[in-house]
């Protein structure tokens, strides 16, 4: 062999171990959801129609017109009376600010959860590298975290992130923090634990801004497991692709949209905007701005921006001759060219037409988000992941498919991540989707208990609108009387 052959072949080994080391860091830093459990509480926690009317009938503050507006907002929401609550609500214990209560409904959603997500997933708690627990409006001491860390006999060197305050898209946030920290570790573990605390942050009032999450919020949480095993690639799931967080908090009208504060008589609750839909949109056009690039292929975004370009001529022509503004055409991106799927967090209705409207999409692909929004309601942040096991339950998810997620927080925050399909995902045996997914999809969405109320109400006449506190107490027992 003569030295240019020997120098020609070295500098191709040397070329082909630089390509393999490469591709071996590259894969090592790869992220993977390996499993996740969402949590189901028991039947007795569920707000039914019967309960709902009682919480309306206990309340001394309310009268016939804030009925009426609660029973219209949930018929007009979309949400069943199969979603859940916590304890003290449902033993009439609203007005309680114990401790124990909050303790025991995060207890409840801990300790069933995991359990399972570590039994599903042939774990240990002992193995687990990194835990991150979002919960944004409750924090005890000691933390949440260490609940967990205490229960499950964690190890001593565990990297522990406990977040607060971070809202309905804090499970991305979340899965953010372990991308960041798995690059420092090799073949880590992390556990991303998702919930909201519904017990001690139950409105009382009568400010109807504020009335609103009582409607819309309901007990859940899913717990994750993420990891930059190569090994484990072939078990897990989904490849976490790309993430994209965008807060726009320093606006003060979007940082006010969504807000825990006390009404005019100390009565502690969230505030929800009217013009929530609107920071919500921009948050949301701003994170797709930057997220589009990673996802879309180049012939589309070339197609966009040919389309786009082509239509400002001609809005301009037509404003300039026809001197009609409403001649203004859009142009809209087709998502579909780069993902598969979509899960919105189902927030409510609003939100989820909303994103629907803007991205184009159609009935097929909101149907998760508004299914998982009538049988669990809004979750919070862990929202995503029943709209997630819907699709999963409905075989919907093959392998090399990707699936947007898109989630919302007060803040104001808009976040999103591109999960890859790694292997054909099927309904699991753990599934909280298992023993009702035959009844889904379902397409009148407005058809509950709820409604039954409200017609009820409605064709009681003029003379029972001028009915005061008391009597409109006395009216709703009437209502169940009659129904019993």
């Amino acid at each position: 062999m003569d030295l240019l052959t020997f120098a020609c072949i070295s500098c191709i080994c040397v070329v082909s171990l630089l390509v393999k080391y490469m591709m071996r860091t590259s894969h090592d830093q790869a992220c993977y959801v390996l499993n996740y459990q969402c949590y189901k509480p028991t039947d007795d926690r569920k707000l039914n129609a019967d309960i709902g009317g009682n919480i309306i009938i206990r309340n001394k503050n309310l009268d016939l017109d804030d009925a009426k507006f609660m029973l219209k907002t949930l018929v007009r929401s979309g949400i069943s009376e199969e979603t859940y609550v916590s304890r003290n609500i449902i033993e009439a214990r609203e007005d309680s600010t114990f401790l124990s209560d909050a303790i025991g409904e995060l207890d409840e959603f801990f300790f069933d959860a995991i359990g399972k997500l570590l039994n599903n997933s042939h774990m240990l708690p002992s193995q687990i590298d990194v835990l991150v627990v979002n919960v944004s409006m409750f924090s005890s001491v000691p933390s949440l975290a260490a609940r967990i860390i205490n229960h499950y006999k964690m190890r001593d060197d565990i990297k522990v992130y406990n977040l607060s305050g971070m809202g309905c898209s804090a499970s991305i946030v979340s899965m953010g923090i372990v991308k960041d920290v798995l690059k420092s570790m090799k073949n880590g573990l992390a556990m991303v634990v998702s919930s909201e605390s519904i017990a001690p942050n139950w409105y009382r009032g009568r400010d109807k801004s504020m009335m609103i999450p009582n409607l819309l919020f309901r007990s859940g949480g899913c717990a994750i497991l993420l990891t930059n095993n190569p090994n484990l690639r072939d078990k897990a799931k989904f490849k976490l692709n790309y993430l994209v967080r965008v807060h726009i908090g320093s606006d003060d009208e979007a940082y006010k949209y969504a807000m825990k504060m006390d009404d005019e008589n100390g009565n502690a609750g969230v505030h929800i905007s009217k013009s929530l839909p609107e920071a919500a949109a921009k948050a949301f056009s701003m994170n797709l701005k930057r997220l589009i690039p990673k996802i879309l292929p180049l012939q589309e975004l070339i197609r966009f921006a040919i389309a786009s370009s082509i239509s400002n001529v001609m809005n301009h022509y037509d404003k300039q001759t026809i001197k009609n503004s409403n001649s203004s055409k859009t142009v809209k991106i087709n998502f579909k060219s780069g993902v598969d799927h979509f899960c919105i967090h189902p927030g409510g209705a609003a939100v989820i037409n909303g994103v629907g409207n803007s991205m184009g999409l159609n009935e097929h692909d909101l149907e998760p988000a508004r299914m998982a929004l009538r049988r669990f309601g809004n979750t919070s942040a862990s929202g995503i992941w029943y709209v997630l096991g819907y699709m999963e339950a409905k075989r919907r998810l093959k392998k090399g498919e990707k699936v947007l997620i898109a989630g919302f927080g007060a803040g104001f925050k808009c976040n999103t991540c591109v999960l890859e399909v790694v292997r054909d995902l099927d309904l699991e045996e753990q599934s909280v989707w298992k023993d009702c997914i035959g009844e889904y999809p379902i397409n009148d969405l407005a058809c509950n208990a709820f409604g039954e109320v409200y017609k009820w109400l409605e064709s009681l006449g003029e003379d029972y609108l001028s009915f005061n506190a008391d009597n409109f107490q006395k009216l709703m027992r009437e209502y169940y009387k009659e129904k019993n």
